[in-house]
């Protein structure tokens, strides 16, 4: 089976044998547009689509088109995907963000739970479970790290599932209280081994990257990597480097990637797997914006700003740092628009905040006075 192909079922023989009732918003082809309104605003979403689909609003910037190598597989009625990895390993997307799951003896074993995916969770695991008779009960859920964009949906498996992560995330989640997000009662510290119903996961902690406690999840025995929030497999980053906290950890992460053997990485986000070739990708466009942003900031002239704002230094400090930024992106923006999806969109916002990286914390361009 193709490695994004669904699973051969039926989706009428699916919802008659979970014996679910599907809420009436989840039955609507929400796709990833309703995945992120949801995750934002479940109002917002209302209204969005109660409008007709054909009215286009008015007065919002015009992006360049997303190129087709970046699109993953359409989603179902139910506003999901998913798909075999690799043997009994699967991924669920809704074409914003992504889960994967293991099917075992001992039960099913899940890699981190999107709230945006939400109850399709345990629906695409009844279809694997239907589809291939094995258990659908969820015993273990792995954290990839404790946001609650990945893990929000964690409570729904209930307080029986033996739930793992780093050390660090149980401490996070512990300091968030949040009822949603229950904290790991199983943690690691640089590694660990998991043997569960005969398969084996590898979980490691190479540093901090964008979060502090972001962990490598290895499966050797299905040639798979899932490493979240680093590749955005055909995109870009969003905002700040896709909101990370340790720009040099977040930079470095995708060369620690390179070194474990996989075929197929699960990134977390956007609606398709990603390649190793995606990494190399990933690793040229943030070396490109690093080169172009030491040049803008030995290139673009703060004094004009200052001289404007006089008494404002905070105005002048702002004009100056999104002009280096500006000048860092343009070029960046040039020769990946059309590569990699929203190039346009958010390289200014990532040039930014890897060029305030590079001056405080790599020290570039950092001028002693005389």
């Amino acid at each position: 089976m193709s490695k994004q192909q669904p699973v051969d079922t039926a989706e009428s023989k699916h919802l008659s044998n979970t014996g679910r009732a599907i809420p009436r918003r989840q039955v609507l082809k929400l796709g990833a547009a309703g995945a992120v309104l949801s995750a934002l605003s479940p109002m917002l979403a209302a209204e969005a689509f109660a409008r007709d689909p054909k009215e286009k609003p008015k007065g919002f910037p015009v992006y360049a088109p997303v190129p087709q190598s970046a699109m993953g597989p359409a989603v179902n009625q139910l506003g999901y995907h998913v798909g075999r990895v690799e043997r009994n390993l699967y991924w669920v997307t809704d074409g914003t963000y992504q889960a994967a799951f293991l099917t075992t003896s001992d039960g099913v074993v899940l890699f981190d739970a999107p709230p945006t995916i939400g109850h399709n969770l345990q629906r695409a695991i009844d279809e694997i479970a239907n589809a291939n008779g094995v258990s659908n009960k969820v015993t273990y859920l792995v954290h990839s790290h404790h946001h609650a964009d990945h893990v929000g949906a964690s409570s729904l498996f209930g307080t029986d599932v033996v739930r793992i992560g780093h050390e660090e995330t149980r401490r996070l989640l512990l300091r968030d209280n949040d009822p949603a997000r229950p904290a790991p009662t199983e943690t690691f510290a640089d590694q660990r081994t998991l043997l569960i119903g005969g398969e084996r996961i590898e979980l490691a902690w190479h540093g901090s990257n964008h979060t502090p406690d972001n962990s490598f999840i290895h499966f050797p025995e299905h040639d798979a990597l899932m490493l979240v929030d680093i590749v955005n497999a055909g995109w870009v980053p969003i905002y700040l480097v896709n909101l990370s906290e340790d720009i040099p950890g977040y930079v470095a992460a995708p060369a620690t990637a390179l070194t474990y053997p996989w075929t197929t990485l699960v990134s977390g986000h956007v609606g398709r797997l990603g390649t190793r070739d995606d990494v190399v990708v990933h690793q040229q466009y943030m070396a490109d914006l690093d080169a172009s942003i030491r040049t803008a900031l030995t290139t673009v002239d703060p004094t004009p700003f200052f001289v404007n704002y006089g008494a404002n230094s905070w105005a002048a400090i702002k004009g100056y740092l999104d002009a280096a930024a500006d000048a860092g992106a343009a070029p960046v923006i040039a020769k990946y628009t059309g590569v990699l999806g929203a190039a346009d969109v958010f390289t200014p916002s990532i040039a930014f905040w890897l060029m305030e990286s590079i001056r405080l914390d790599l020290g570039y361009g950092s001028f002693v006075h005389p």
